[in-house]
């Protein structure tokens, strides 16, 4: 009898790894390095929200909550959701809490892609988006925004690239990992094709609360895009809650249906003391979050002024926590200057390839991390770069 030469299915054994896990595990066993790979914040979730969790558990609240989540944390995420972005949610039947915002993309995909459906996906973007369409039987058709337009897709170009395949648009703003994010009138003309495509926006805000200068819009905000937009957002990143694994997704009652049947199969429902922490972040939280943006705004001002300083031109960005500045007047590629810059002087950085085939020439810098960090990683990277 023949033995199979594999076992894995052929779309998950052409899958990439991420390109950011791959720096990030080869520093393991190395002195002295500091990281700006990771967009992880150097904060501890607040005490408070941890808190809550602890008295969960003291209180006995160990036993699985409903599919959708806690109606109480659900309803909490409604007046959120109603008060920062001026959009109402049914909490009973459009909105269902995810473990982390990762599945809620994953679980949003899958809900609403038949095989062969495309989902036009904005480059540079977080690694996983074109993987996750891959695996719910979609194709990721990739839209390249440029470094011209400060990385942000035009609408021209999500226009030109619409078939009568297309199911979905696949957008990040503020977008990780170039912390570029677009203004209202660049949204407006981007639901403007969904709407006359018939498309659906699904919108990673994951870093809405982490904007600097100007107002947040969400794509649920803009008139008429409500029924049209799958919003994705989590408690990770303005809270500092990346090992809870809590999100959410809001979405029209018939997508929420459909998502949360692929849920309870998968998952039942997030941690019941996660979803207790989250209840009391959303409630008492707003101090924190406000403390920790105005940080990170300290040290994005810092780390764009030394990049730019030491001869790697980079954007300013206006929110998330990530500065994406070019490294192509060193004369190496991304993967390369990233690897060498390890190397020599202990500081990981990611190559911009990894976030798509446009960042390549740019590295992402992450400064979630403390200012003295930061100012050793600059000093080390001005030192790599003048020895160019």
């Amino acid at each position: 009898m023949a033995i199979k030469t594999s076992y894995l299915a052929n779309h998950v054994r052409t899958l990439k790894p991420s390109g950011i896990r791959k720096f990030f595990d080869a520093t393991a066993g190395m002195k002295d390095v500091i990281s700006l790979g990771v967009g992880e914040p150097d904060f501890v979730t607040p005490w408070n929200v941890r808190e809550a969790a602890i008295l969960s558990l003291e209180d006995g609240y160990t036993s699985y909550t409903a599919n959708a989540g806690m109606l109480e944390l659900r309803e909490a995420i409604a007046k959120y959701v109603d008060d920062y972005y001026c959009v109402s949610y049914d909490p009973e039947h459009e909105i269902t809490v995810t473990v982390g915002a990762s599945e809620a993309i994953d679980i949003a995909l899958r809900a609403i892609l038949d095989p062969g459906d495309e989902v036009l996906v904005v480059e540079p973007c977080f690694v996983s988006y074109a993987p996750l369409v891959t695996l719910a039987g979609g194709v990721p058709v990739i839209v390249e925004s440029k470094k011209e337009n400060d990385f942000k897709v035009q609408s021209e170009q999500l226009e030109a690239a619409v078939t009568d395949r297309t199911k979905a648009i696949m957008i990040c703003s503020p977008n990780n990992p170039t912390g570029s994010m677009l203004s209202k009138r660049e949204m407006e003309q981007i639901a403007n094709v969904a709407k006359r495509h018939d498309l659906l926006i699904l919108s990673d805000e994951i870093y809405a609360e982490l904007v600097y200068d100007d107002l947040y819009t969400s794509f649920a905000a803009i008139d008429g895009m409500k029924d049209q937009t799958i919003l994705v957002s989590g408690f990770s990143k303005d809270l500092a809650m990346t090992g809870w694994r809590l999100g959410y997704v809001c979405a029209p009652r018939e997508i929420t249906q459909g998502m949360l049947k692929i849920h309870q199969y998968a998952i039942m429902c997030a941690s019941t003391m996660a979803q207790h922490a989250g209840l009391e972040g959303l409630r008492h939280g707003r101090t924190d979050m406000a403390e920790m943006r105005k940080s990170y705004r300290q040290r994005r001002n810092y780390i764009v002024q030394s990049l730019n300083e030491m001869g790697l031109p980079c954007y300013k960005p206006e929110g998330a926590f990530y500065t994406f500045p070019s490294i192509e007047a060193t004369g190496m590629n991304s993967e390369t200057f990233a690897t060498r810059l390890l190397q020599e002087e202990r500081v990981v950085v990611v190559p911009g390839n990894a976030f798509g085939d446009s960042g390549e020439g740019h590295v992402r810098c992450s400064y979630a991390t403390s200012m003295s960090q930061l100012q050793e990683a600059m000093k080390r990277m001005r030192r790599f770069v003048e020895k160019l």
